[in-house]
């Protein structure tokens, strides 16, 4: 802060940090376009891995920029911004784990203890 702009103590400067209304003009219509691409991939019946990775990026890209303007992270202390991004971000990385692991142990379970399909069931026991 220059000397121009410092404050003498006790006084609250009432007007708070301004941000360009552009910024948020720009924004908006860039979320409106993201939104735009999403319900296309609906509209030509986009299929299969290619259509959830769509739907998946044009979702974190919408959610990425409401958080970075609208919720004024981008001008925020870099600790904040790493309080709140972190858990998220160590929650998706551990869910990925645990999907690879599923996926591994259900592979194996599948190997070890698959069912023979010309084995014939035993007939029941009389006593």
């Amino acid at each position: 802060m220059s000397q121009s702009q410092a404050q003498p103590s006790g006084v609250v400067y009432e007007g708070g940090q301004q941000h360009p209304l552009g910024v948020y003009i720009r924004i908006w219509i860039l979320l409106f376009v993201l939104s735009t691409l999403s319900y296309m991939v609906d509209y030509f019946h986009v299929e299969g891995y290619l259509r959830w990775t769509l739907i998946l990026v044009f979702m974190v890209l919408k959610a990425g920029f409401i958080v970075a303007i609208f919720m004024h992270m981008m001008w925020e202390r870099m600790v904040l911004v790493t309080a709140v991004l972190l858990p998220p971000l160590a929650l998706l990385v551990l869910i990925g784990i645990m999907a690879i692991e599923g996926d591994f142990t259900y592979d194996m379970r599948d190997i070890w203890m698959g069912q023979d399909t010309t084995l014939q069931p035993l007939p029941p026991v009389h006593h």
